[in-house]
């Protein structure tokens, strides 16, 4: 692979250990707010980080009448209803199960491009992603199995329900990428998805509460927002530039960024079977990304 070729992989990587941390950092937020206020709040910062670099670059929001609709769509399933599934499991289950969940993502992602046939379902990329699962499974262990919840099934069928949604728009947006700017379909999408999720978060009585949120709480949500803008511009970015597949599989180093940050933070040991799930990710991720034979 050339330079350029690898640009794609980097950002995916680097938007996979972002997510890791959102996670974490989300994890302590939704305690207090709810999942529709944190989510409104998220991509609030979020526009707020893309929209002066437009302005600065004068780069126009604007779409072809027909296109206009479907990427608002996406954008609130992508930016709004994902997150707010994910916000809701959250407040059930614990991190490393939503984690292991949510690394369904790329397999879902690539069921669904060979169904609609935008990849062929390849025996090393099914192999690869298959391992990343499982790896983050072995990173994980017995973490998995410590929720007492009693509706914990209500949090991982969302989590469940909000990687589905991610993977359909991974292989739906790819399209309006190569006709507009990434900035641009960001910017317009984190919006839409503002919009959508005010509503929801009146429900949650966003605008009365926010007031009794702590410092480390502010701390957290703003965190959340400043990387998610950065963050979900890199995976368009991406998503222009590479299968969808190749780009969510990368969403397996999550769980091992969590891990990762835990041990150099809150001093919890590297344990033997982070590092072996770590291998095994890499692993896979190193099977996926192999040159495919036609």
């Amino acid at each position: 692979m050339t330079v350029k070729s690898w640009a794609p992989v980097a950002v995916s990587a680097a938007v996979g250990v972002q997510v890791g941390l959102a996670l974490v950092a989300t994890r302590y937020a939704v305690g207090e707010s709810g999942p529709a206020t944190l989510a409104m709040f998220r991509y609030a910062i979020g526009a707020a980080c893309l929209l002066p670099v437009m302005f600065h670059l004068r780069m126009p929001m604007r779409f072809a009448a027909r296109d206009a609709v479907p990427i608002a769509i996406f954008g609130i399933l992508q930016f709004g209803v994902l997150i707010v599934l994910i916000n809701y499991g959250l407040a059930h289950i614990t991190a490393a199960r939503a984690a292991l969940l949510f690394a369904s993502f790329p397999l879902i992602t690539m069921i669904l491009a060979a169904v609609l046939g935008r990849e062929k379902l390849t025996l090393l990329k099914s192999t690869g992603v298959l391992l990343t699962i499982l790896g983050v499974g072995i990173t994980l262990g017995e973490k998995l199995f410590d929720d007492s919840a009693a509706d914990s099934f209500l949090g991982e069928g969302a989590v469940l329900l909000a990687a589905f949604c991610g993977a359909l728009c991974s292989v739906l947006f790819k399209p309006y990428l190569q006709r507009y700017p990434t900035l641009s379909i960001g910017a317009y999408s984190m919006l839409a998805s503002v919009a959508f999720l005010i509503f929801l978060a009146l429900y949650e009585g966003a605008f009365t509460s926010w007031a009794g949120y702590s410092s480390t709480g502010w701390i957290a949500v703003v965190f959340i927002g400043l990387s998610s803008g950065i963050g979900y511009f890199g995976w368009l970015w991406a998503l222009r530039h590479a299968p969808p597949t190749q780009v969510t599989v990368f969403l397996g180093l999550s769980p091992i960024t969590a891990g990762i940050v835990g041990a150099l933070l809150l001093s919890e040991p590297l344990t033997g079977p982070l590092l072996a799930g770590m291998a095994v990710v890499l692993v896979g991720l190193w099977l996926a990304l192999r040159p495919q034979k036609t």
